[in-house]
């Protein structure tokens, strides 16, 4: 009979995921040493290799991979029951991991902060990416809730939207359309765009409504980022739809304005996601029923 501790699993999962001993050792808040003998203990209880290093990349062998599939779901139902556990003593703990869509930037520390502030027992593992790799994370069930703009419908989903998402027509304040009102869609056609990399929800938005107004969407370029857009836009570039959020519109910033074209702004929200059916920890139905009453603290500020 093999005799593996909590810590020995726990240990080995953070190494499995993050593919290396010393990321694990900081998710885990110990020394490296420490996550190297737990996992030759892990070895001995077991008999058999789990895990390969070759230079600095860390591998999983077959019983690794196995085991990987085992202890990952079994952590997960243990944390649960640990923040059930800490729930019935009337103390929310534990840990509450969230990816969301690299614009979610612009507003989700305001509410992270206050629920920080009213759960001081919960620690936020927050992971801001893009949406190609947030989809890879929902279609692995690697967080508790997901936030995005544009929620995916290949995928067995729940989705909860909770703030508008207006996008707009951001374009050089010096640009001739700048001051004009009502201006037709039909007057974008020789206009140049500065696109978010593809994949994105904003790119995928420009060019779905392009496609139905059937005019040719011209690219200039692609950045991977909202703050290079604006730049660029600032710059003279070209032209870029963004969601209002990245924008401050405070009166310091002159070089871009927003254009009064023909279906703008887009209306969108912002949306919750998760796996239909995934059983929320006690921590994030905190989060969502903090969210659902604070929703006001993620208004943009003018």
């Amino acid at each position: 009979m093999m005799h593996v501790s909590l810590r020995q699993l726990r240990t080995f999962e953070a190494v499995a995921r993050l593919k290396g001993f010393s990321r694990a050792a900081e998710e885990l808040h110990v020394t490296q040493p420490t996550v190297s003998k737990q996992i030759r203990l892990l070895h001995g209880e077991v008999g058999l290799p789990l895990l390969e290093q070759i230079g600095k990349k860390v591998f999983l062998t077959e019983a690794g991979e196995q085991l990987y599939a085992t202890c990952a779901d079994w952590l997960e139902t243990w944390g649960r029951f640990e923040q059930t556990v800490a729930d019935l003593k009337g103390v929310k703990q534990g840990r509450l991991r969230i990816a969301a869509v690299t614009t979610t930037k612009y507003f989700m520390p305001r509410l992270l902060g206050p629920f920080c502030a009213q759960y001081p027992g919960i620690d936020i593992a927050l992971e801001v990416i893009n949406r190609d790799r947030l989809l890879e994370r929902l279609a692995r069930n690697q967080d508790d809730l997901y936030v995005m703009g544009v929620p995916p419908e290949r995928l067995d989903i729940e989705r909860e939207p909770f703030m508008e998402n207006p996008l707009v027509l951001l374009a050089p304040a010096s640009h001739a359309m700048a001051h004009r009102k009502h201006i037709p869609f039909s007057d974008l056609a020789n206009e140049p765009f500065i696109v978010r990399e593809r994949g994105s929800g904003t790119r995928l938005t420009i060019e779905r409504v392009f496609q139905e107004q059937k005019i040719p969407l011209k690219i200039r370029m692609e950045l991977g980022s909202n703050e290079a857009i604006k730049q660029a836009v600032a710059g003279g570039l070209g032209l870029a739809l963004l969601s209002q959020s990245t924008l401050s519109l405070d009166p310091s910033q002159k070089d871009v304005t927003i254009l009064d074209v023909e279906g703008f702004p887009i209306k969108r929200s912002w949306y919750l996601v998760r796996p239909r059916d995934k059983q929320l920890s006690v921590v994030a139905k905190a989060f969502l029923d903090f969210l659902r009453a604070h929703v006001q603290l993620l208004a943009p500020r003018r």
